[in-house]
């Protein structure tokens, strides 16, 4: 029940549904939440229903995965710890057909350091990590922390998820290391992101919210507003749609 902390090597697709939600419908929409969900298992005893986050992202020099460059398009490369833990998931995260699957291993923060080394450990459980790292010439750039309230609950279809990102913060990154993003520039004054996931079909409950609140879906990546808000990249304008044939 509760995918944040599942160690598991390899996680399902899933779909995930990303929202913007102002400040005014934060608390009736976590007021709604907790009517209808159970708190995630493994939140932090001082913090309620919530739990801190701390993510570490990876990119090319050539930020190839900001820009969504081919394959670098699909997937995404991550460090995440939970808390205080003395241990962290090594993560990549593949979006396939508008699906979301995950394959992570836990590994003790003092062996990040490994990640820095020329050569894999075929012995160490993040050797199949450290190998992709080098194979599409990532590096850290940033480091992102964050506030997450998670509400879950389990249906016919398997089990469904609702968080809530709030005091996103974020600092530059260059070492495979975490250095306290918590103190970091804050990413977003005006809204805190919402997420649903969810196997299968959206689920009733889901549905609710969002007639409830008039929600709309809309793509959004703390990575994405991190790179752009620390200087690392321009945010590409949209091109403009081309008139259609007279």
């Amino acid at each position: 029940m509760s995918p944040s902390t599942d160690s598991r090597e390899n996680r399902e697709f899933a779909s995930e549904l990303k929202f913007l939600v102002p400040p005014a419908l934060c608390e009736p929409i976590r007021d709604w939440a907790r009517a209808r969900l159970s708190p995630d298992p493994h939140v932090s005893a001082d913090l309620g229903d919530a739990y801190r986050i701390t993510s570490l992202y990876f990119d090319t020099e050539q930020f190839d995965v900001f820009y969504r460059k081919g394959s670098y398009g699909r997937s995404k490369y991550r460090i995440r710890r939970y808390g205080p833990s003395e241990f962290a998931f090594l993560e990549r995260k593949l979006k396939t057909r508008g699906l979301v699957s995950k394959r992570r291993s836990l590994v003790k923060i003092d062996q990040l350091p490994l990640l820095a080394d020329g050569a894999p450990d075929r012995e160490w459980s993040g050797f199949w990590y450290h190998q992709r790292l080098i194979a599409r010439r990532l590096k850290p750039i940033c480091e992102i922390a964050y506030r997450r309230t998670a509400r879950v609950t389990m249906t016919s279809s398997g089990p469904i998820r609702l968080t809530m990102d709030e005091d996103i913060r974020s600092v530059a990154a260059s070492h495979v290391a975490f250095n306290g993003a918590h103190e970091g520039g804050l990413l977003s004054k005006d809204h805190v992101i919402l997420e649903l996931k969810f196997r299968l079909e959206m689920p009733g409950v889901f549905k609710e919210l969002l007639e409830a609140f008039q929600l709309k879906p809309q793509p959004v990546s703390k990575y994405r507003l991190a790179a752009v808000a620390l200087g690392l990249v321009v945010e590409q304008e949209p091109k403009e749609a081309k008139a259609a044939p007279v």
